[in-house]
């Protein structure tokens, strides 16, 4: 700018011969003798020397700045000589919008920058303080409206961020810094701080500027009315064209107002700052607008996998559990992994961990319908290989492309045995009680998804004290290892964790951390799913098994049977109440069964009974009439047991029912 003026006082001076027809040093005007210079430093800034404001200009360009400034008056003060003036004067104004032009895409620039809404605000304000204006505040709508929704109720505005340029500038470094969030401005707005929360009046002088949407000046007449509104009573901003009001517009609505101030010791802003107060408004906007919607997302994707995934586990009798799950990144939250424990008739378990291709919403959603339909199927205590069965053909209902691997397991804590199904998932690692690591040597079969596979289930040995290992490929598998290069490392890892407590199992949540460890900081390429099993079991001295015949005379042994295992295990106490809900239930069953019924007692720490038949139908409970003869066994059980219920199996139902032991 400096440059400009000075080329402009020497055009119009005129050099010795040149076009100008100045005849020598002499001939000058007196304003070009006298104030050439000073007018050369009110160009450059307000008493900055041209070189130093040359050094800041090319220090704010190095930094992907442009420096924003101009003389007093808005224009560069020329000294007249003749028609030479109106050019001098139109090449200033050229090289002015130039810079503004420059100043305006370095500004946007950095405002793009910002993801969230905070990184946005902060974006306008470094790019505007001290460049543009000596104060800003930013005042955004509370709450903010996402996409099409239609707010109800007033428009309230809240003050989001102000700054300010400090009182002493940093002479070291030639730039001004920035102040915290929410400073002080009494410097440019007096009368004390700006109010926090603004309620827009319907029809009021603030709503008229926002609905125009243009940046006004301060000294307009619908900003004088407008600002005190907005900043409240108290505070007053710089008189003449030192303010300037710019309504914030999004994509639909006018979402906030931005204030932009400057000192009186500073050039009032100009006619063409209102174009660049608009430009800044509107990509300041443009980026809340995009911010809030990026906002929704994670939430939504936030709560969609939450949704998909179990908010805890349950508990059985005979075993314990601990889960991690771990997504792919901050910016992609939402994965296909899944996993989920589910209780099963005779204290049994199914352990299920799978893993949808993709980590995207769709992945997610398939990954919710699957898991939806393991936890039916588990319902039905079909085998795992048909639950994987039905589940590839679930999968190629939703689609042709919809792939994804499954591993389902359940666990007997009575029979101390596991049958596992595979499909296309890697294999599980049983940690023994002494240390050992195991890989499980269980068939690969084909992903979920393929059709016309047959899959595998194999019965292994499920000791007490041992920890099966259930995850995802997320955690052996990455760019800098293959999977089975994955696997043994995480053998490896469990075997060195077991040494560190000897003869006992390691606990199962620090295990479980422990073995997330493994994962470098760059080593996740992928989400993480993490299912862990120790395994309890119950004693055979707390079980009691029999078969019965369906007969007329069976209830009446079943009460025997359970009395006697009742006195072997020193549970008298409970003897008349177990004696009655048996004969309920058993009576029911003896009805309609064709085939032995089962009647199974199991102490851990509540007493369970189940009784077992071949009828698919499941009992409900109902109010019999003071008239029915029946009908009241289920009553009686709903009233005296713990908990009941009845589960239907492939091969019929079982019906149970638990008391809480003697204290």
């Amino acid at each position: 700018m400096w440059d400009a003026d000075r080329n402009a006082a020497r055009g119009t001076s005129g050099r010795p011969g040149g076009p100008g027809g100045g005849t020598g040093p002499d001939e000058r005007p007196p304003a070009a003798q006298s104030g050439g210079r000073g007018t050369a430093r009110r160009g450059a800034g307000a008493g900055e020397h041209p070189e130093r404001a040359g050094e800041t200009h090319a220090a704010a360009a190095a930094a992907g700045e442009v420096a924003y400034s101009a003389p007093e008056g808005g224009v560069p003060t020329v000294p007249p000589a003749g028609g030479s003036t109106a050019a001098a004067a139109e090449a200033a104004t050229r090289d002015r919008g130039g810079d503004r032009l420059r100043f305006v895409g370095a500004a946007t620039r950095r405002i793009a920058r910002g993801i969230d809404l905070d990184e946005i605000v902060l974006g306008l304000c470094r790019a505007t303080v001290p460049t543009f204006a000596d104060a800003i505040l930013v005042y955004l709508r509370d709450p903010l409206p996402v996409g099409d929704e239609r707010p109800v109720g007033p428009v309230v505005l809240r003050l989001r961020r102000t700054d300010r340029i400090p009182l002493d500038p940093d002479t070291d470094s030639g730039r001004l810094s920035l102040l915290p969030s929410q400073p002080d401005l009494s410097p440019a707005v007096g009368g004390g701080p700006a109010a926090e929360l603004c309620e827009v009046e319907a029809g009021g002088p603030l709503a008229e500027v926002l609905r125009g949407v243009r940046p006004v000046f301060g000294d307009s007449q619908a900003a004088r009315a407008a600002l005190p509104e907005l900043l409240g009573e108290g505070p007053s901003v710089a008189t003449g064209q030192r303010t300037v009001l710019a309504p914030l517009r999004g994509r639909r609505r006018v979402i906030g107002a931005a204030v932009f101030v400057r000192r009186p010791d500073r050039p009032p802003f100009e006619p063409d700052d209102l174009l660049v107060a608009a430009q800044l408004a509107t990509h300041t906007a443009l980026g809340v607008d995009k911010a809030v919607l990026y906002g929704r997302e994670v939430y939504i994707a936030d709560e969609l996998q939450r949704t998909m995934l179990p908010d805890s586990l349950p508990q059985p009798t005979g075993v314990r559990l601990a889960s991690r799950y771990l997504p792919a990144a901050e910016t992609a939250r939402v994965g296909g992994d899944w996993y989920d424990a589910i209780p099963l008739p005779g204290n049994r378990v199914a352990l299920v961990v799978g893993d949808v291709m993709g980590h995207s919403m769709t992945s997610a959603a398939i990954m919710g319908q699957l898991r939806t339909t393991a936890q039916t199927l588990a319902g039905l205590d079909l085998p795992p290989q048909e639950v994987l069965h039905h589940l590839d053909e679930q999968a190629q209902r939703l689609g042709t492309d919809r792939m994804a691997t499954c591993l389902y397991a359940v666990y007997d804590p009575v029979a101390h045995r596991i049958v596992v199904a595979n499909a296309g998932h890697p294999p599980p690692i049983l940690l023994h009680r002494g240390g050992r690591a195991e890989v499980l040597r269980v068939p690969p079969g084909a992903p979920i998804g393929v059709g016309g596979v047959d899959f595998e289930a194999v019965e292994l040995d499920a000791p007490a004290g041992a920890t099966l290992m259930l995850y995802t490929d997320g955690l052996v598998e990455s760019r800098m290892r293959d999977v089975w290069t994955g696997i043994e490392q995480l053998r490896e890892r469990l075997t060195a964790t077991a040494r560190l407590t000897g003869p006992n199992p390691p606990p199962l949540e620090p295990l479980c951390d422990e073995v997330l460890d493994m994962l470098g900081p760059g080593d996740r390429d992928d989400d993480v799913a993490l299912l862990a099993a120790r395994f309890e079991g119950i004693a055979p001295s707390d079980v009691a098994y029999w078969f019965l015949d369906p007969k007329a005379q069976t209830a009446g042994q079943a009460r025997r049977l359970a009395r006697r295992a009742l006195a072997r295990w020193d549970l008298d106490d409970l003897t008349d109440a177990v004696e009655l809900l048996v004969s309920e239930v058993v009576t029911n069953a003896v009805r309609y069964a064709e085939r032995p019924i089962t009647l199974r007692l199991l102490r851990t720490d509540v007493l369970r009974c189940e009784v077992g038949d071949d009828v698919p139908q499941l009992p409900r409970l109902r109010q019999a009439r003071p008239s029915d003869e029946g009908g009241r066994g289920l009553y009686l059980v709903n009233r005296m047991a713990r908990r009941w219920g009845a589960t239907r199996l492939s091969t019929g139902k079982v019906v149970w029912f638990e008391l809480a032991m003697p204290s």
